[in-house]
């Protein structure tokens, strides 16, 4: 069945409960990349240096990567509308007390509160639209990956025209749509039952007791210091408006969306997904040091290019945490996202760093060494990563990559 057939059960008639979720899904990525086009009028406004700055995203994603161990701790427990709902609460909460912020160190701290938000609501969001949704999964999750893609290509948009007025009110308007979002979820979904069995807090650690998982894992880690190299500390290198800086990221989201969800399968189905991770990897890492040490249109243009690579990485990583172990999927995914998601919390806080250690350029080259190991790690440890992976069948790549991605 065609999943944009308009017909019962296609993507454009599903419930009112699995649009209010997947638009606030939209609202929840967005905020990845938000303060990406105004991080310099951010640290314009509050006299703060880029390495004070670059904290946003560190705060930001530590508290995600700790908060996998409790997400589905409290959704088995409460129930997924009600993780949701809390999760929207705090986003909500710490999103507007950020664009009151008088001091960098404030609006680090209400990140960080905004990152435990958003990682309860988006690692319960895709379980819930899929339960709730008419006509079977495939509709569902289409339109979950579309509601992640539009959120990373619109969240730059959304903090370039909002910052070009004041850096604080991307965190107003943040804030005030997911309110709208939580009005939504209140009103058109209803509880779904709670998992058979609750999930404890060391499940995700005892998982990565398995060495596909950890090799996964710990590749997965050195990929992500690269990606988010490009994604916190690039915004400084350019050195544009808020308005240029967002049309960059807006076209690096588009092609990270269309290269995960529709070019990565092809590729995998052709080469198989080892050769696709270990090449985008090596390019990835081509392309870091000329943005590194390329003039500024060709600085523009490989931040631009890298979300191809990112796109693909992000889908073959997914598909070789989740096949690699006999965790539950749920399980696997929090083991797998508690490692990598440490290496987002490092990034924004070296990169600087090393620059003032160093020069502009050296970043990006410690950027392109890191994806490298990610590199090295996949071939070093090729049988334990195809275990089970290639197994997996084409059609679970998508339902896979939106689960650990969102996690």
């Amino acid at each position: 069945m065609d999943p944009f057939d308009a017909g019962a059960g296609g993507i454009l008639r599903q419930p009112k409960a699995v649009w209010a979720t997947a638009g606030a899904s939209v609202v929840a990525f967005m905020g990845i990349g938000l303060v990406d086009p105004i991080l310099p009028s951010i640290a314009k406004g509050l006299d703060a240096s880029a390495g004070q700055v670059s904290l946003l995203f560190t705060s930001y994603f530590l508290i995600t990567a700790l908060a996998m161990l409790v997400t589905g701790f409290v959704s088995s427990r409460i129930g997924g509308r009600k993780t949701l709902l809390l999760g929207l609460a705090f986003v909500v909460v710490f999103a507007g007390l950020a664009g009151t912020s008088d001091t960098v160190g404030q609006l680090v701290g209400y990140r960080a509160g905004w990152g435990l938000g958003n990682a309860l609501f988006v690692s319960t969001a895709l379980a819930v639209i899929v339960g709730a949704a008419a006509g079977g999964s495939a509709a569902a999750i289409l339109l979950y990956e579309s509601a992640l893609g539009l959120g990373m290509a619109c969240g730059p948009l959304l903090g370039a025209l909002l910052g070009d007025a004041s850096w604080r009110y991307p965190f107003f308007g943040t804030a005030f749509l997911m309110a709208i979002g939580f009005l939504c979820i209140t009103v058109f979904l209803k509880e779904q039952p709670k998992p058979a069995r609750k999930t404890s807090l060391l499940d995700p650690i005892r998982a990565l007791g398995h060495g596909g998982l950890a090799s996964a894992a710990v590749s997965a880690f050195f990929y992500n210091y690269t990606f988010f190299t490009v994604l916190a500390f690039t915004p400084f290198v350019l050195n544009m408006t808020p308005y240029k800086s967002g049309a960059v990221f807006f076209a690096w989201g588009v092609l990270l969306a269309v290269f995960s969800v529709l070019v990565a399968p092809r590729m995998q189905r052709r080469f198989g997904s080892l050769k696709v991770l270990g090449g985008s990897l090596v390019l990835l890492a081509a392309d870091v040091l000329v943005l590194g040490y390329g003039n500024h249109t060709a600085a523009i243009v490989c931040t631009i290019l890298s979300g191809a690579f990112i796109g693909v990485n992000n889908t073959v990583y997914t598909e070789l945490a989740l096949g690699v172990s006999d965790a539950p999927r749920p399980v696997a995914s929090a083991g797998y996202n508690f490692v990598r998601w440490f290496a987002a919390a490092a990034a924004p806080y070296f990169a600087p760093k090393i620059e003032e250690w160093t020069d502009v350029h050296i970043p990006f080259v410690v950027a392109a060494v890191t994806a490298l190991l990610g590199a090295v790690v996949v071939v070093v440890r090729r049988r334990a990563l195809t275990h089970e992976a290639e197994k997996l069948k084409p059609q679970h790549a998508s339902e896979d990559s939106v689960t650990v991605f969102a996690n």
